[in-house]
Formats: structure tokens, C-alpha cells, sequence
């Protein structure tokens, strides 16, 4: 089992002040992923340690936090002192992290946005 890079840049969200995405903002994790490309549960279970995210955009420091399962909920934590879902991911636990896919997080305001992963590489 390999832990992977994974990088998620923001995609067009119409009817948002992103509505032809930006480059500039998104997420970068490290995870462990299955021959399919989705998330390895088991293997997970076994490197919790070492799954993390960065929230990364121009107008902001980069946030750092960490890849969390709370049962079969999937989400990223920057507050290790709880275990709420600061960001949660709709369904990350059923996505395909392969290059072209998507995936959509919730933002801190509540609302959901379409990421594009476009980097899948072996750490």
C-alpha cells in the first residue's frame, strides 16, 4: 500500500463569483488509495497518521489539516481538538480519484463547490 498526492483545483461552479474556476484555489491530499483509485478504507485504518489536506487560494495562507473518517463519513478536519467535519466532501468515500474526475466540498460558508482533481501521483 502507497499513500498518493492527490491535488484538486477548483472547476467552474456557474452562478458563483467562480463560475469559470481557478486554478489558484484547491486542495492537496495525501491518501491512500485502492487499485480503482478510490479510497482504501483498510489501508487508512492503518496510516490515519499520515492523511493530510491543504487548503490552498491567493487570497489566503495555505490551511493544513488532516483526511478524517467519522463511521462511513468522509471529511477534512483542520481542528484536531474535535471531531466535526469542518469541510465535509459529498461522498468522497464513493469518488474515483483519477485525473478528470470530480468532486464537490462543502466551503466554510456552507456551500458546495466542484473540484477537478489534476494530479494523482505516488508519494
Amino acid at each position: 500500500m502507497t499513500l498518493s498526492r492527490i491535488v484538486m483545483r477548483l472547476a467552474r461552479n456557474p452562478g458563483t463569483e467562480y463560475a469559470g474556476g481557478d486554478d489558484h484555489r484547491g486542495y492537496a491530499l495525501t491518501a491512500p488509495l485502492n487499485n480503482e483509485g478510490m479510497l482504501d478504507e483498510a489501508a487508512y485504518a492503518k496510516v490515519k497518521g499520515d492523511c493530510t489536506v491543504r487548503r490552498f487560494a491567493p487570497d489566503e495562507d495555505a490551511t493544513d489539516g488532516r483526511l478524517a473518517r467519522k463511521g462511513t463519513r468522509w471529511f477534512f478536519d483542520y481542528d484536531g481538538d474535535d471531531d466535526q467535519d469542518d469541510e465535509p466532501v459529498h461522498r468522497l468515500g464513493e469518488h474515483r480519484f483519477a485525473l478528470g474526475e470530480y468532486v464537490t466540498v462543502t466551503d466554510e460558508d456552507g456551500r458546495p463547490l466542484t473540484y477537478k482533481v489534476v494530479e494523482v501521483q505516488p508519494v
